[in-house]
């Protein structure tokens, strides 16, 4: 593994590190809060046990979720769960592993998504097409596009053959690029919310 690579991996680690323990903290807080709410509400003692006990009993099962989500080599950010694959498929093939993992193409909602997706430095799918009607950019959610951030001069459409969107390249802020659905390139799952 070169250093560069090796250097990606315990970045990467380390956001799913954080955003774990920033989750537990979370946790915490939510339980201390409830507890505090109704302590003051004057709550009988049998029935706050048993609300504390459940706080308890969800706030192990959802760290076991996300201890096994993370094994599985997803990432959290942004109150959503990335897959970032090891391997290239086309924008179809790419888009049925996201279903077949209960997800979808990523769809980027922000500057700072695009930021992360940008952060893995190499050509990924995203969930942008326009298969439907020739320039008009939809997300696999069926949303229009809004904000973009495509490369300079794209979409181009070249050889009326361009119809998928990627990161495309990574020293460029605006970096998305209209290729073929055709070609093989690594992709990025997004599952909303918890796992």
């Amino acid at each position: 593994m070169t250093p560069d690579a090796s250097s990606k991996k315990e970045k990467l680690f380390g956001l799913v590190v954080v955003s774990f323990g920033l989750l537990c903290v979370l946790q915490a807080a939510l339980n201390i809060s409830l507890r505090l709410a109704l302590y003051s509400s004057g709550a009988n003692t049998p029935d706050l046990e048993a609300v504390i006990k459940n706080l308890t009993e969800e706030g192990e099962d959802l760290k076991r979720k996300l201890s096994s989500f993370a094994q599985l080599g997803w990432v959290y950010f942004k109150y959503s769960f990335y897959y970032i694959s090891s391997i290239a498929k086309s924008w179809q093939e790419s888009r049925e592993d996201c279903q077949q993992r209960g997800a979808d193409l990523m769809i980027i909602n922000s500057k700072e998504e695009q930021e992360f997706g940008r952060q893995f430095k190499r050509n990924t799918w995203i969930g942008l097409t326009d298969s439907e009607t020739e320039g008009i950019w939809k997300w696999v959610d069926g949303t229009a596009l809004g904000t973009s951030y495509w490369g300079t001069g794209e979409p181009t459409n070249s050889n009326n053959d361009e119809d998928c969107g990627a990161l495309w390249g990574f020293g460029k802020e605006n970096n998305w690029n209209d290729v073929p659905c055709s070609i093989q390139i690594n992709w990025i799952c997004e599952k909303v919310g918890p796992p």
